[in-house]
């Protein structure tokens, strides 16, 4: 009978410890409550919202890092782009042509002038003269003897300039405007007295500055 009873006992325990397994296994365990995504939208919302600046208000740049700020630039307004003018370029202007002056039929001599002198004034070959006017090679002309000029000759073959001008000239003793001509070559005597405002026979002082033209 004590046996019977004690195995009926063993038989209860036993169940009540297998039910009690059954019983944790099969329950969940608590959950962690979370936070609802409504509550995190309306978070999110009320954020955005506190950062947006009001009107009037100035918005001020969040730090990027610790003691710097991401300043950005302003550009300014400057209006519309203005266009630098060209600079002016001056006209050249060139030097007036030298007057030209005609070549006349006959010419009186004067004070240091000579055939070849008259060739390279007048462009004309100086054998064209001699032969014209019955020279030869040895004669010697003298101021007041008047030479004819051939209408129709050759040029003069060479350089017809002795000396480079436009240019000053200083006058010595025993110049006249007609020896400073043959000086230079192809200046007209008429030329250098319009260029200084003279009369072609006037008489000129030692140390005056003449232009030649």
């Amino acid at each position: 009978m004590k046996k019977t009873r004690m195995l009926i006992f063993i038989v209860i325990i036993s169940s009540l410890l297998f039910s009690a397994c059954t019983l944790s296994a099969s329950t969940p365990p608590p959950v962690t409550p979370t936070t609802n995504l409504s509550e995190i939208a309306r978070q999110a919302t009320e954020t955005a919202i506190a950062k947006t600046p009001k009107s009037g208000e100035t918005l001020v740049p969040e730090a990027t890092q610790e003691g710097e700020l991401d300043i950005t630039p302003a550009v300014t307004d400057v209006g519309p782009a203005t266009s630098t003018p060209e600079p002016t370029v001056a006209q050249e202007t060139s030097e007036a042509d030298p007057v030209s002056y005609a070549v006349p039929d006959t010419y009186t001599l004067h004070k240091g002038e000579f055939v070849f002198c008259l060739a390279r004034r007048f462009n004309i070959l100086p054998a064209d003269i001699m032969t014209y006017n019955g020279y030869e090679s040895d004669d010697i002309l003298y101021p007041g003897e008047i030479v004819q000029i051939p209408s129709s000759s050759r040029a003069y073959i060479g350089e017809r300039s002795l000396q480079y001008h436009p240019t000053s000239y200083t006058v010595i003793y025993g110049d006249t405007l007609y020896s400073i001509s043959c000086l230079f070559g192809d200046v007209d005597p008429r030329a250098i007295a319009a260029a200084n405002d003279l009369d072609i026979d006037q008489a000129l002082t030692s140390g005056t500055i003449l232009q030649i033209p």
